[in-house]
């Protein structure tokens, strides 16, 4: 999917964000002290000031930028909420977890959605509706055999992360299982864990279930052996006095939410697969050659014309965003061939962004924007593979991992190393240091190796004169009635 916009269009986005929120930090005690505001109920301080303020972390399944701008499982439900009060949603992160009950103590949001189980441990502190459940699931290498129960713990490696809660789980256990010895690993993010077990340098770690769906599409070698008990409930954190307004609001959204279908869409969003990073499909590819390329191909020619870039290229990135389909739309509105967001379209010029014409001629723009943004030193054919990192990631996104691929030692103008590092800006002690924050560093990898694979093929095909290409006499594509993602 293509990035919110230019960079210098993000960064001034980031910086207004961070400035509004350092502005609510600062005054935000006093609105909650003054003489009128703190008689009131905490839903009536929001409507009075405008905007609501959500308290969460940077991270998969809370908030992040993403390719499509502010994004994540929480932040979709904040800007739900947000919208159902008829307020804008403010978002202030905080570094540690840990300290999101105090900030929301001290009047510096008006609740916490972090995927936080309950209750609260403070007493000052409530608790909306549950929307979720999930449980700690054992976590191994399929592949290997599958546990059916704990015993098989003993004697393997065993690894778990830091602050989770899983330590105190597992000492229970040593009653009945005294040989079980695990390691904690203060330092890592779940997604060394899943890497290690793929590896096979650990046998099993524990992990929400939640976790587990969200990082399957990266890490396909792991799968859930068996959940242990007990179940965790997750739901909001508000304070408990003066928050009867907000609560019934909470209360209502939620009723609302679960009764439809609008909380199971926005999971399947965030936490199913998405077969767009699956492994490549040749056989699918050339059906979609057959049957999908022939109206488009002169459309990639002459955007590759204007770009000074090949159509074979263009049409591999146009084949991972949406298989050819100009109809296609995903759940979060970007549609088209190239999938366009709004903003980028508006900033590209595009006015309809399902006119397969206009889509891959933005598109196409985009990229070359991308190219001419690294620095010139930058050679080919490293330059076109980071180019394509930053289509799909961002290119704020994308400096972050060269910054970090350069402090490592290696080489930040070469693909080779800097695919290395983008995974580790999924990575806690990692993402907290760039600018940038957290990014699915392993989906711009897959990207770039998917847009790779289409494109060789479609040049072997092109210096062949393969008759798919050269005898494209399709009608008008049978996409056009098809209103879902690709």
């Amino acid at each position: 999917m293509l990035y919110k916009g230019f960079m210098v269009n993000f960064e001034r986005f980031t910086n207004e964000r961070l400035a509004s929120a350092r502005l609510w930090l600062a005054v935000g005690a006093l609105l909650f002290a003054s003489s009128g505001h703190d008689r009131l109920d905490s839903l009536a301080q929001i409507k009075a000031r405008g905007h609501v303020v959500m308290l969460t972390v940077n991270g998969a399944s809370t908030y992040y930028l993403g390719a499509e701008g502010e994004t994540g499982f929480e932040y979709e439900l904040g800007r739900a909420f947000a919208e159902s009060l008829g307020v804008p949603l403010e978002v202030v992160t905080l570094d540690n977890p840990s300290d999101l009950e105090s900030a929301l103590i001290s009047g510096q949001g008006d609740f916490i959605a972090a995927g936080l189980p309950t209750p609260p441990k403070h007493p000052k502190l409530t608790t909306g509706p549950v929307y979720d459940t999930v449980s700690p699931a054992l976590v191994y290498r399929q592949g290997t055999p599958k546990p059916d129960n704990l015993t098989v713990l003993e004697g393997k490696k065993l690894a778990v992360l830091e602050g989770k809660g899983y330590e105190d789980l597992l000492g229970q256990l040593t009653d009945d299982l005294p040989e079980l010895d695990w390691t904690v690993l203060p330092e890592a993010s779940i997604e060394d864990l899943f890497d290690q077990i793929s590896r096979e340098e650990v046998d099993y770690t524990i992990a929400d279930s939640n976790l587990v769906e969200l990082n399957r599409r990266y890490f396909p070698a792991i799968g859930i052996a068996f959940e242990l008990s007990p179940q965790l409930e997750l739901a909001w954190v508000i304070r408990d006095v003066g928050s009867q307004g907000l609560k019934s609001a909470l209360d209502s959204f939620f009723h609302e939410l679960l009764s439809g279908q609008a909380l199971a869409r926005i999971r399947a969003h965030h936490f199913e697969s998405d077969d767009g990073y699956e492994p490549v499909g040749t056989f699918t590819f050339m059906n979609q050659v057959a049957s999908r390329l022939g109206d488009l191909k002169p459309l990639f020619m002459e955007a590759a014309s204007n770009v000074a870039l090949d159509w074979e290229l263009l049409a591999a990135v146009g084949y991972q965003e949406s298989h050819w389909n100009p109809r296609a739309v995903s759940p979060t509105g970007v549609r088209g061939v190239m999938m366009l967001t709004q903003s980028t379209a508006s900033q590209l010029g595009v006015s309809d962004r399902q006119d397969p014409a206009q889509s891959i001629l933005g598109g196409a723009r985009y990229l070359r924007s991308m190219l001419d943004r690294l620095p010139e030193r930058i050679e080919m054919p490293d330059r076109l593979w980071l180019a394509l990192a930053a289509y799909n990631i961002g290119l704020g996104h994308l400096e972050d991992a060269r910054v970090i691929t350069q402090r490592q030692g290696k080489n930040p103008d070469r693909w080779v190393d800097v695919k290395a590092h983008l995974p580790l800006l999924t990575q806690e002690r990692w993402y907290s240091q760039t600018r940038f924050g957290y990014a699915r560093g392993y989906e711009a990898v897959n990207y770039v190796s998917n847009v790779r694979t289409f494109y060789e093929i479609l040049l072997w095909m092109t210096h062949r004169d393969h008759p798919l290409l050269t005898q494209l006499e399709t009608p008008a594509p049978t996409t056009d009635t098809d209103q879902t993602s690709p």
